[in-house]
């Protein structure tokens, strides 16, 4: 074992959903959805689906300003911002969805500081949201709110570039919580047709600093690169193909896609 610095792997409820993942040999399907997208009742169905069939669900809060985000889900991002959505319709439809699987906000900081922060971790640990992913916070760039998450219910897990550099790499999972959310390619979100060639070599990378489970996510909307990604990391992540698929095609798309995934994964999970 290596010495790692200290980072937080407490029973929370994604830590117990990883332990249980790691006994089974078992590879995690992360969905991201837009809330509200492309309606509110549309929204609420497709995250249903999700939580029948994925083991984490990545619920995305509507910013005005959604600067990591590609196209697509921009596009989603506005059309629920145009119908009324926001943090506090975010957590409305996760009340009544009562999932059954660990709820991780995506958000952006701004929505949380408009909310507040003491305000939201307290109506998001009364429903039992298991973690909190600011994109654009990075570790250490306010170390009072990333302190009032940790102290709180909620995981703050972290977004981690494939360029970090080793020694920003352990600052990045130093009191990280929950797993780490790798960036399996530099720019935006959206799909792509391939994968980055070096991906091994960054999951490595983060392996030798932190026992936290690695999710990768950013490019991946097919089940072989699903697959792929599931014999190197511990969980997969995927979003602009689910949000364009909903778009498109509605949530009976969605279902296809996600069945298809989750095959694809325990297929990776039995070869390996």
């Amino acid at each position: 074992m290596g010495s790692f610095p200290v980072t937080t792997l407490s029973e929370s409820r994604l830590a117990a959903t990883w332990s249980a993942l790691r006994a089974a040999g078992r590879p995690a399907l992360i969905p991201y959805l837009t809330a509200g997208h492309p309606d509110r009742a549309v929204s609420e169905e497709a995250f249903r689906v999700a939580d029948e069939i994925a083991d984490i669900l990545e619920v995305g809060v509507p910013f005005s300003d959604p600067l990591a985000d590609g196209p697509v889900i921009q596009r989603s991002t506005f059309a629920a911002l145009r119908q009324g959505m926001t943090l506090a319709g975010t957590l409305e439809l996760v009340a009544r969805l009562a999932p059954r699987k660990p709820v991780v906000i995506f958000s952006y900081l701004n929505p949380v500081l408009q909310y507040g922060v003491a305000r939201f971790l307290a109506d998001a640990g009364q429903l039992g949201i298991a973690g909190l992913l600011l994109t654009d916070l990075p570790a250490g760039g306010d170390p009072a709110i990333e302190e009032r998450v940790r102290a709180s219910s909620l995981d703050l897990v972290r977004l981690i570039a494939p360029t970090t550099s080793a020694e920003r790499l352990a600052e990045a999972v130093r009191g990280a919580e929950g797993f780490l959310y790798l960036v399996a390619r530099l720019g935006v979100t959206g799909a792509s047709r391939s994968l980055s060639h070096d991906l091994a070599g960054q999951i490595a990378r983060v392996r030798e600093v932190t026992p936290l489970p690695i999710a990768v996510g950013f490019g991946i909307s097919t089940p072989s690169q699903a697959a792929e990604v599931a014999g190197l990391a511990d969980g997969v992540v995927v979003g602009s193909a689910l949000v364009d698929l909903l778009e498109r095609e509605g949530v009976g798309a969605v279902r296809r896609l996600l069945e298809q995934l989750r095959a694809s994964l325990d297929e990776a999970r039995v070869a390996a």
